[in-house]
């Protein structure tokens, strides 16, 4: 049995807990956040010990794993202090505010021998691994183009309740909800190879209103729109438009395909259970069998693409290391 100290009681630490209490070889052993009331409710749900001190935590002997779950300006000092240690760690997305320090993060990656990940679960996700085979098998002939698009009725949304996610140094929609889909688009073709964006903010050093762009993937043109505080209920969708008919991924999960002449049809209505997957290929990892593991790497790549985004002020940007 692996033991598990979840850093931040937030909901998506909530989310990961549930799924190691679920997976057979792993436990939540202890919880660590910096409201008492929030670690103290946390550890009684999930028979845990709480800690305020994350440090403290993660130098206990009976720690396997550490799950980074705090804001990403803060991941940096989280998983290096973990790593350490010498524990296993899975690290929420984006993997950084910024791709200089995800760079330092792979570097830290690279140096050590414990198992790594980031929480993106489109790895995982059933309609997206349906995408991705459509698009290989040649369903929709040759793609065209890929369109990208983003409604937020308001941010962030009711059920956030952090301050971080408005403010631009770290949050705003496009590290919070783009880096999946970019992630997407990364795990569907290639690595975007150039961005050129126009962005208006809501206020200084606040998050994005308005996004509207282009970019380019295996010589496949792309483009994203977004918006947010606007009068229409939330979508976040990924179309990918083939000679032959296109594919779109819609909120998250339901796959719906069309074709010249026919009306959309949704092929995949299935969530997945793509947290519970992770922890089973992260369990799989630790157990040297071998898991399908999104790395740091991986993921400081799509956040180079989002640093290119912020960046790019309506002219042409080459993706860093491309």
């Amino acid at each position: 049995m692996y033991n598990v100290a979840i850093v931040g009681c937030g909901v998506i630490g909530h989310r990961l807990a549930d799924a190691f209490s679920a997976h057979e070889a792993t436990t939540v052993w202890g919880a660590c956040d910096l409201v008492d009331s929030k670690v103290e409710s946390f550890a009684d749900e999930y028979g845990c010990a709480a800690y305020t001190d994350y440090e403290r935590m993660v130098a206990e002997d009976a720690v396997d794993v550490v799950y980074v779950g705090v804001p990403p300006t803060v991941h940096h000092e989280v998983v290096a202090t973990a790593l350490d240690a010498e524990k296993a760690v899975i690290c929420e997305k984006p993997i950084a505010e910024d791709a200089a320090v995800g760079a330092e993060l792979v570097a830290l990656e690279e140096r050590t021998e414990q198992p790594t990940a980031i929480n993106l679960p489109f790895r995982y996700t059933p309609g997206v691994r349906e995408l991705i085979d459509r698009i290989d098998a040649g369903e929709i002939g040759e793609p065209r183009r890929i369109e990208l698009t983003f409604r937020f009725p308001q941010w962030p949304r009711e059920w956030q309740d952090v301050d971080w996610l408005a403010g631009r140094e770290q949050g705003g929609p496009l590290r919070e909800v783009g880096t999946h889909y970019l992630f997407g688009v990364q795990e569907a073709f290639d690595t975007v190879d150039w961005v050129s964006a126009e962005i208006d903010y809501t206020a200084p050093d606040r998050y994005e209103e308005s996004i509207t762009g282009y970019f380019g993937v295996d010589g496949i043109p792309g483009t994203i729109d977004l918006l947010t505080d606007c009068g229409i209920d939330e979508q976040n969708s990924m179309t990918v438009v083939g000679t032959e008919g296109s594919l779109t991924l819609l909120d998250w999960y339901r796959l719906a395909e069309s074709a010249e002449g026919e009306e959309q049809r949704v092929v995949v209505d299935d969530p997945g259970e793509t947290t519970l997957q992770l922890v089973d290929e992260f369990v799989a990892e630790l157990q040297g069998d071998g898991g399908d593991l999104v790395s740091f790497a991986e993921a400081n790549r799509v956040q180079e693409v989002v640093d290119a985004i912020f960046a790019s002020d309506g002219e042409r940007v080459d993706v860093a290391g491309n």
